[in-house]
């Protein structure tokens, strides 16, 4: 979509807004019913549009998206009218006589630029905190999930007046356009490199931003955790949408002396999930494209293929599947000992494991988003500690412990966004914990309440009568009236 036209959906938005139609609570009630009644009449093609992007399967598409987006809707519903109303604040003697309220009131315009690996449920979860707070938007869906972005055009075509909500599809041009325009709030779901762009753009109008972004977020796995359970939860939020969440475990920190219990158990748990040949598994997902493909595929061709049992290091080539006795060799990369499997042209790749990573490897620098799970062991917790606050602060923190103190020194000792103390990713799930990173990792939440807030100005007044001025506050100064002053405040 061309620079004009984008500037006249931002200007019919603005016009829209101004004409006090989204401040109404009715009003707000009926958008969300009329996008809730919508999306259960399309679940089915939702999840065959999510199918085409992303491959994933109708029963995970509920779970993580369409499910999840039903639970906000519903949240919002319920407590539009709690959220929204005006409250009473406290005043000082210095404010007597009278009486201070805080009213909720929406910024205005928005933007909402979502990403492609949950292409619903981070378009349109923030889309009903904004609508909820008595917003406009504009929804960017990502290129990278087409099906996806059209089902968006469409239900949002026939639930919202375009003045009020309207997607714009589009690549980085369209993107760009939308930025050097003047919005009232900005909330961008992506990786950091984009939003420090978004950030610097959005800093031009002074415009405020949340950043969901992503990081490395390891697993911690301590000696006297419950190993099988940890395995098991690990492999789910590690395999879930074949690792293309934000939130998923990037890497495994395990305490010397249980590692090859864990792997054994990993190994037991993923196939259980996906069978021997999760490639041929219809449940299980593929790879959003060609381009980050290649770049998970670099992760596993950097390392050595090792299978336990073995004496020596099996020379299979991971790229292609076929025995090749010229790949041997340490790469620096680690050493797979699970999976490795790869194909190309349906561009999937099975579970992976890859052990004896070290901090220097390739691997190690950079989010992997995707179904590659590296291993390092460490000798206590307080190494762990060390080695997470080493680099970025991460999104996420996953600490599995049977000890309490053990679980509340990480806690408190790692910055992170949130997390789980023997799960993985149900903190994310919930309208009524706040999600949001820290650092590189993120600014700014959302979720029920905490997505109310997001695209709230709560303004402050002080209502005074005019019946009694006393004189304390006025000059001249000095005297009783200082020995006031310094009482009252």
């Amino acid at each position: 979509m061309d620079r004009g036209k984008i500037e006249d959906i931002v200007a019919g938005q603005k016009k829209y807004f101004r004409s006090g139609a989204t401040k109404d609570k009715t009003f707000r009630k009926d958008c969300l019913n009329r996008l809730k009644r919508n999306i259960m009449a399309m679940e089915a093609e939702i999840a065959s549009a999510l199918t085409d992007d992303l491959g994933k399967s109708a029963t995970e598409s509920y779970m993580t998206e369409t499910g999840m987006v039903l639970e906000s809707v519903r949240y919002m519903s319920r407590n539009l009218d709690r959220l929204s109303r005006p409250y009473r604040a406290k005043v000082s003697m210095a404010q007597f006589p009278g009486k201070a309220r805080i009213y909720p009131e929406p910024y205005g315009n928005t933007l909402i630029i979502s990403p492609w690996n949950y292409p619903l449920l981070l378009a349109l979860d923030p889309l009903i905190a904004a609508v909820a707070a008595g917003n406009c938007c504009i929804v960017k869906p990502s290129e990278y999930a087409p099906e996806t972005g059209r089902l968006l055009c469409r239900l949002i075509e026939s639930t919202f007046d375009k003045g009020h909500v309207a997607v714009i599809e589009g690549d980085a041009a369209t993107g760009d356009a939308l930025l050097d325009c003047r919005f009232d709030y900005i909330f961008f779901t992506g990786g950091e490199k984009v939003g420090r762009i978004v950030l610097e753009k959005a800093a031009r109008h002074l415009t405020p931003v949340t950043l969901e972004l992503g990081g490395k977020s390891p697993a911690i796995v301590l000696k006297d955790a419950d190993i099988e359970t940890a395995a098991r939860r690990i492999a789910f939020g590690k395999l879930l949408n074949c690792g293309q969440t934000c939130v998923a475990p990037d890497y495994l920190l395990i305490e010397k002396g249980c590692k090859e219990r864990f792997i054994e158990a990993f190994i037991r748990e993923a196939s259980k999930m996906y069978g021997d040949n999760p490639l041929e598994n219809p449940d299980y997902g593929k790879i959003i494209n060609r381009r980050h493909f290649d770049r998970l595929s670099r992760y596993i061709e950097s390392a050595e293929t090792y299978w336990p049992g073995h004496d020596k290091r099996d020379m299979h080539d991971n790229r292609t599947g076929e025995n090749n006795p010229g790949l041997g060799g340490n790469r620096s990369g680690g050493r797979i000992i699970f999976g490795g499997k790869r194909d190309p042209e349906r561009l999937k790749i099975a579970p992976t494991l890859i052990d004896c990573i070290t901090p220097e490897a390739g691997i190690m620098q950079e989010e992997i988003f995707g179904p590659i799970l590296p291993v390092m062991e460490v000798g206590s917790a307080e190494e762990a500690i060390r080695y997470v606050n080493s680099g970025k602060k991460p999104l996420a923190a996953y600490i599995f412990t049977e000890n309490s103190r053990l679980a509340k020194k990480l806690i408190h000792e790692i910055p992170f966004g949130g997390g789980c103390v023997n799960d993985t990713m149900m903190h994310l799930a919930s309208t009524r914990l706040p999600f949001g990173g820290v650092g590189e990792s993120g600014m700014g939440m959302y979720h029920g309440k905490w997505g109310f807030d997001t695209f709230t100005h709560y303004k402050s007044v002080l209502h005074k009568s005019a019946l009694t001025d006393p004189p304390v506050r006025y000059a001249p100064y000095g005297g009783l009236k200082s020995w006031l002053i310094r009482k009252m405040l």
